[in-house]
């Protein structure tokens, strides 16, 4: 039996999820379709020049993983453009989340963010209490 899939973690949903070749008509187009996972992998490597072990960290998955992904997204942007297909952005395994967490102290009442991957902070940047706690996306306490 195939161990499922886990979710990927994206920072990133994008606005435009649609791009197809100027001048053609929409019907005589093929089209291929990019996960919202392998289109984090082509921002994270390409746009902001991550390393793949450090993508692979942010996406919450290894190294090798992230490296598969990022291939099988290459390949598929480059079948689009030098084929002139239109390329759908859509599904895969993914859970969205923001760039930065949020802390709440418990002593001075603080809430302050902290970018995704830095790690739990030390104390309060206000008061300097250890006693804090990080929402959940859903406003939860984590």
């Amino acid at each position: 039996m195939v161990r499922p899939q886990k979710n990927r973690i994206v920072a990133f949903n994008p606005d435009v999820s649609y791009f197809k070749p100027r001048g053609i008509p929409m019907v005589a187009l093929e089209e291929v379709c990019l996960t919202v996972d392998e289109c984090e992998s082509i921002r994270l490597a390409d746009l902001l020049n991550m390393s793949h072990e450090d993508a692979g960290h942010r996406m919450g998955v290894s190294r090798a993983t992230f490296g598969r992904i990022v291939q099988r997204a290459r390949k598929t942007v480059a079948d689009a453009l030098i084929n002139g297909k239109a390329i759908n952005i859509e599904g895969g395994n993914y859970r969205l989340v923001g760039d930065k967490r949020t802390f709440f102290c418990q002593d001075c009442s603080n809430t302050w963010e902290e970018p995704l991957g830095t790690g739990r902070p030390e104390e309060c940047p206000l008061c300097g209490s250890g006693d804090f706690y990080r929402f959940r996306g859903n406003g939860e306490q984590a």
